[in-house]
């Protein structure tokens, strides 16, 4: 964990991120081969700052920016699987995750949605629904070096990384949600 370091004297990382009208979002990811160059590093690092800028509220304002947590290198239309979260806990610190080649090794059997419904930097549009998601989470990554890590999430974290490794397998979460029923089983799922 970083602690929160005043963002309104940083400069905006330039980050193009693709809409999802992009046929190459729907494209699966390959795997990364280590380590990791430092171009990639260096990518990793302004997708972090990018995401911690985005949830300041005055510089979202000045830059036009929408909040995220997240976002994977197919957004940026690079297939590699990778993607990063920006996690501003309550007491103003950032939770920073860079996850490359990710793999779910478990989960639970509960599943949660997002009550306000999921978002994404690559839909720029009001989308109503729900996305069934496992409520805890176990991952298996590896970082620059090529070191395997696992780490358990539950809760935001947990559908965060379930969104991100989707972007990697081309999917968006608009794919999950049932076009005949948005809200379907939403009765058998706890809400967030």
């Amino acid at each position: 964990m970083v602690k929160y370091v005043s963002v309104i004297a940083m400069k905006l990382p330039n980050i193009k991120i693709l809409d999802e009208k992009h046929k190459i979002l729907h494209t699966k990811s390959t795997e990364v081969s280590f380590p990791v160059d430092k171009k990639t590093q260096d990518l990793c690092y302004d997708m972090i700052k990018y995401l911690e800028m985005s949830q300041d509220e005055k510089i979202a304002e000045k830059y036009n920016l929408r909040a995220g947590m997240g976002l994977a290198f197919i957004q940026m239309g690079i297939p590699k699987r990778i993607f990063v979260i920006a996690n501003e806990e309550d007491d103003g610190t950032f939770d920073e995750h860079i996850i490359i080649n990710p793999k779910i090794i478990s989960q639970s059997e509960e599943l949660i949605y997002v009550g306000e419904g999921e978002g994404c930097l690559s839909v720029n549009r009001e989308v109503e629904g729900i996305v069934p998601r496992c409520a805890r989470i176990t991952l298996e990554y590896y970082d620059f070096e090529g070191h395997k890590k696992t780490i358990r999430a539950r809760e935001d974290l947990a559908v965060a990384f379930q969104h991100e490794i989707d972007h990697l397998n081309g999917i968006l979460f608009v794919d999950r949600i049932d076009k005949k029923d948005p809200f379907k089983n939403k009765e058998n799922m706890r809400e967030l």
